[in-house]
C-alpha cells in the first residue's frame, strides 16, 4: 500500500502558511478535534486557472471535521507541514478577522467575476456552530449587491442562515450546491462519519428551494462499486427532484495520493473485495478513465430526464480542482 501512494517527508523549517499555523493558539477541543486560531492574511483567494468556474474562493476554515474517507482536500494540510492525512479532520484552523478582511478585499472583485465558498473545506462543518466565521462572511455579503456567489456544503446547518441567504439572493446571484453522496443513511455514516444524514441534507435542499434560493445537488463523489449502481444514482436524482433542486451534478471519485493513504485502508476494512479494483484504477492516476465517466453521465442524464430535473456538467470543474487548487491554496493560504 505504501509503495502505491508515496508522500514526501516533512520539512524542518516552516514558512508562509505553515509558519502561521505553527503560531496558532488552541481555542477549544471537540470530538477528538483541536480548534486552532489562525492569524489569517487574506479571506478572498484569487483563482487564476481558466478551467475553474469561478474567479475567487473563500474557505472560512482549514480542515474539516466531517471526516469523509474520500476527501480530496486533505492535502491542503500539507502546506502547514502536516503529513498525516487524518490531521485534516483532527486539527481545524479557524480563520480570524474573516469578515473584516473580506470587506477590504471585495473591492478587488470586478463585474462578472464569481466567488466560490467552500472549495477546500465545508463552511458549515461543526466548527461553525462554535465560531460563526461563515455566518460573519454571509453577513458581509448581505451588505453588497451585484455579486455572483456559489456555496458548496453537505451540512443542513446552512438553513440557520436562511435570513441572510434571502437577503443575499435578492441583491446578488446566489447558487447553493448541497453534496449528497448516497440516500443510504447507513452507508453515508460509514463514508462520511460526522456529516449530517442524507435526509437532513435533502430537507435543507427543500427549505432553501421553497425560500426561492437556487439550490442544486452534487451527487459526489460517485464511488465505483459502492455508490455507482443505476439504483443508487436514480435514488439521488429522484430525491433531488422531489425536494425542488434545480439540477444534479454527477462527479466520479478522484483520488489524490494523500487521500488514498486514508481511503485505501478504509476500503480494506469495509469493502475488501473492491481493493484490487481500486488499486488497478487508481494505482498510477487520480482520475477514472473516460469510458467510466461517460457511463455515469449517460445514466444520470437518463434519470434527470425521467424526473424532470436539470443535469449540471461538473467534470471540467472537478478536473480543474485537481490541477489548479493546490497551487492556489499554497500561494494564497486558502
Amino acid at each position: 500500500m505504501e509503495s502505491l501512494f508515496p508522500h514526501p517527508e516533512p520539512q524542518v523549517s516552516f514558512v508562509g502558511i505553515a509558519k502561521l499555523a505553527a503560531m496558532g493558539e488552541a481555542i477549544s477541543e471537540g470530538h477528538k478535534v483541536d480548534y486552532i486560531s489562525l492569524e489569517n492574511r487574506s479571506m478572498l483567494t484569487r483563482c487564476d486557472s481558466p478551467r475553474m468556474p469561478f474567479s475567487w474562493q473563500i474557505n472560512p476554515y482549514r480542515g474539516c471535521e466531517f471526516a469523509c474517507k474520500y476527501c480530496y482536500a486533505r492535502y491542503t494540510h500539507e502546506f502547514m507541514e502536516m503529513r498525516d492525512g487524518l490531521d485534516f479532520e483532527r486539527k481545524i484552523y479557524v480563520k480570524k478577522h474573516g469578515a473584516w478582511l473580506l470587506r477590504q478585499e471585495l473591492k478587488q472583485v470586478r463585474a462578472g467575476q464569481s466567488i466560490a465558498i467552500g472549495t477546500a473545506t465545508d463552511p458549515y462543518q461543526p466548527a461553525e456552530r462554535k465560531f460563526g466565521i461563515t455566518r460573519a462572511v454571509m453577513e458581509e455579503f448581505a451588505r453588497h449587491e451585484g455579486l455572483s456567489l456559489g456555496l458548496v456544503t453537505k451540512s443542513d446547518l446552512i438553513v440557520r442562515d436562511l435570513d441572510l441567504l434571502r437577503i443575499i439572493a435578492a441583491k446578488n446571484r446566489l447558487r447553493i450546491h448541497i453534496t449528497i453522496t448516497t440516500t443510504d443513511t447507513n452507508l453515508a455514516r460509514v463514508l462520511e462519519p460526522r456529516a449530517p444524514r442524507p435526509d437532513l441534507r435533502f430537507s435543507a435542499v427543500e427549505k432553501l428551494s421553497t425560500s426561492g434560493i437556487s439550490t442544486s445537488v452534487n451527487c459526489a463523489p460517485i464511488l465505483p462499486g459502492i455508490t455507482d449502481s443505476p439504483k443508487d444514482l436514480e435514488n439521488v436524482v429522484r430525491a433531488a427532484a422531489a425536494t425542488g433542486a434545480t439540477s444534479v451534478a454527477a462527479i466520479p471519485l478522484f483520488l489524490k495520493p494523500c487521500s488514498a493513504k486514508v481511503f485505501m485502508p478504509f476500503l480494506q476494512e469495509h469493502f475488501p473485495h473492491l481493493v484490487p479494483l481500486y488499486r488497478t484504477r487508481y494505482g498510477d492516476r487520480a482520475f477514472l478513465p473516460d469510458d467510466y465517466k461517460k457511463r455515469v453521465s449517460t445514466l444520470v442524464n437518463k434519470f434527470c430526464r425521467k424526473y424532470g430535473i436539470g443535469l449540471r456538467n461538473h467534470e471540467s470543474a472537478t478536473q480543474a480542482s485537481e490541477n489548479g487548487l493546490s497551487r492556489q491554496l499554497k500561494l494564497f493560504g486558502g
